[in-house]
């Protein structure tokens, strides 16, 4: 059985994706808090600065555990947005993980 490293108390705080599920130092990985949109609609926006207020969740910024976190409709979950219609958008989230893959 082969255990992964988890992160050290020396590495900083430690958070969980939720797209993975995997625990990594909070500065690996991207935070995303609800925004909203022109108009007016709650959405999921990315906050590389981690500066924004209010509830955060974290994320791997690759396209596989964003991918994950929208097929597990993680966001809506582990932000607690209730009331967001048919589902949340996290299209911002999605174009900034693309535009940072792609650099």
């Amino acid at each position: 059985m082969v255990l992964s490293r988890l992160p050290q108390p020396a590495d900083g705080p430690v958070r969980t994706c939720v797209g993975c599920r995997g625990k990594a130092a909070k500065r690996e990985l991207l935070r995303v808090t609800v925004g909203s949109d022109a108009h007016g609609q709650p959405v999921v926006a990315p906050d590389p600065n981690g500066t924004a207020p209010g509830r955060g969740a974290h994320l791997h910024p690759t396209t596989e555990c964003y991918d994950l976190a929208v097929r597990r409709r993680a966001f809506g979950r582990a932000l607690r947005v209730t009331g967001a219609g048919p589902g949340l958008s996290s299209a911002p989230v999605g174009d900034y993980v693309m535009a940072r893959e792609t650099k």
